[in-house]
């Protein structure tokens, strides 16, 4: 392809108005086209035969004719413009197959997320998903995300962020290993075993703000928030889980709440690249907020 010389390209807008014109046969057709007054479509045109240095169109009496240059750009425009649109109608129907793809962190989408997924698609079965499980902040473009959900207290750069939940950060154990209590005191909370996630760093940050000292506690390490959550219910030992993921435990008795931090500003969000939405993506968004 050769190399475009933008500064030298003419004005869309007047290209259009030309275009429409050739096609329509007049200006007034061409106005209604493009649903745009008479008056404005005649200035592009006359514009443009400005810019160029050459007659496009010429009247006789009430009938408008093209001039033979105005016959040869028209039909260049024609090709061009066509082209344009075949390229755009292939991106939107290809866009339109594509399933929704969401990053969402792993725990979040077995916990939270799957166990209401039959009621999205029961509401919308011609929507198809694709979820991306990470545990790692990822950048949506990279990974071909239409959207992504994060933890956190919802200010990330480069995307933008809407509240879908809190996530009040809560201290569990299998009823087992508390031996009939429901709740500890820090002396005894830190003589107990704890489970510990290594990809999920600021842990450490949550339990000093609960007034426990990690260096002196004694952890049991688990790769993930999965394999830490399955240790927490079979009492292998404390755990600082998001009690959005665990009310089911919580209802049936197979995890205990024994304490609560009162950190507010932690919560998941939906986030999403800046500009124009996928009206798929708003569905799906809409719908995960009647879910919180």
């Amino acid at each position: 392809m050769s190399e475009i010389d933008w500064k030298r390209m003419p004005p869309l807008t007047a290209l259009r108005a030309f275009a429409a014109t050739a096609r329509e046969g007049g200006f007034s057709a061409a106005a209604r086209k493009l649903n745009v007054t008479h008056a404005a479509i005649a200035q592009q045109v006359r514009a443009l035969e400005a810019e160029l240095g050459v007659p496009l169109v010429w009247r006789d009496g009430k009938h408008l004719h093209l001039t033979p240059e105005g016959e040869s750009f028209a039909q260049a425009l024609g090709e061009g413009f066509a082209t344009i649109q075949t390229a755009a109608e292939a991106l939107r129907a290809h866009g339109a197959e594509k399933p929704l793809a969401v990053t969402v962190p792993p725990a979040f989408a077995s916990e939270w997320l799957m166990p209401r997924l039959a009621r999205f698609w029961k509401k919308h079965p011609d929507i198809a998903l694709s979820l991306l499980p990470d545990p790692r902040l990822v950048e949506l473009r990279e990974v071909g995300a239409n959207l992504g959900i994060r933890f956190g207290v919802g200010k990330w750069r480069g995307v933008v962020s809407e509240f879908l939940t809190a996530a009040p950060q809560v201290v569990v154990a299998a009823p087992e290993l508390l031996g009939g209590r429901t709740k500890l005191s820090l002396r005894e909370m830190s003589v107990l075993p704890w489970i510990r996630e290594g990809d999920w760093p600021e842990q450490m940050q949550l339990l000093e703000s609960i007034g426990l000292i990690p260096a002196a506690l004694k952890f049991v390490d688990f790769p993930n928030e999965e394999l830490a959550l399955s240790a927490a219910r079979e009492g292998i030992g404390l755990h600082l889980e998001t009690e959005a993921l665990i009310v089911e435990d919580l209802k049936l008795g197979w995890l205990v709440k024994i304490h609560e931090l009162t950190e507010e500003s932690l919560g998941y969000y939906i986030v999403r690249p800046p500009g124009p939405i996928n009206p798929t993506a708003r569905i799906f968004i809409d719908w995960l907020k009647t879910e919180a």
